[in-house]
Order: structure tokens, then C-alpha cells, then sequence
């Protein structure tokens, strides 16, 4: 039986959150992933810790917290990248990620080479 888009998403959010996990050392609140053509949209909550929140207050602090989170989680890239292909079988074409400071929420957007709802959907 073929895989749904909702255990495609489920997969893909768990793995994430494993991955903050074992690779940052703590996971968010809450991980949502969606499957939008060929975009893997992923929306995580409570990403930041209360001490960053804290630091985030001034505009420098809210600066270098969104500038070492981005580090931190570019150095992992290769490693999120290879979760993407091993549960989608599809090659990730670029990255891109922001958190505000605001919420603690950051956002990940994984582009890949091919329309992977339609894959999935069979709705060509």
C-alpha cells in the first residue's frame, strides 16, 4: 500500500524533531510539516529557550540569537537533507529558514527538484 501525503508529513516531522533532538541537543514544542508541490514547508514551534527570549529583547541580542540559531542549524544540512531524501526519495534542490524572535517559531522550507504532492498524489 502505498504511503499517504499525511504519513509522508508525519514521517517528516518526526524525523525533524529527532534530529533537533540527537543534533542541537533539545527539540521544539510542537513540528508541523506540509507537502505543497514540490516545497516540504516545515513549522516549528517553541524553538527558543527562555534565556534567548530574554537575550532577544534588544535589537543586537535579537541579531546574533536569529544569526547562531542559522548557523546552527546550517551546519546540520547535510544531515537534514539526507532525512528529506530517505523518507520522500526526493533530491533537495535548496534551503531556506528563518525563526522570529518574537514567537520562538522558526520556519524551514526544503525545495526539491520534483513536484513531490503530485508523486504522492498521483494526481498528474
Amino acid at each position: 500500500m502505498r504511503k499517504t501525503k499525511g504519513a509522508f508529513e508525519s514521517d517528516i516531522s518526526k524525523a525533524i524533531t529527532q534530529w533537533e533532538k540527537d543534533y542541537l541537543g533539545r527539540g521544539s514544542v510542537s513540528v508541523k510539516s506540509d507537502i505543497l508541490r514540490d516545497m516540504i514547508i516545515v513549522s516549528l514551534q517553541g524553538v527558543l529557550t527562555p534565556a534567548e527570549y530574554s537575550v532577544c529583547e534588544t535589537k543586537e541580542g535579537m541579531l546574533t540569537i536569529k544569526k547562531t540559531r542559522s548557523e546552527l542549524v546550517e551546519s546540520g544540512l547535510e544531515n537534514l537533507k539526507e532525512i528529506i531524501f530517505t523518507i520522500s526519495g526526493e533530491k533537495v534542490k535548496s534551503f531556506h529558514t528563518d525563526i522570529s524572535s518574537r514567537t520562538g517559531e522558526r520556519v524551514m522550507v526544503f525545495k526539491l527538484y520534483n513536484d513531490l504532492e503530485k508523486l504522492i498524489t498521483g494526481d498528474f
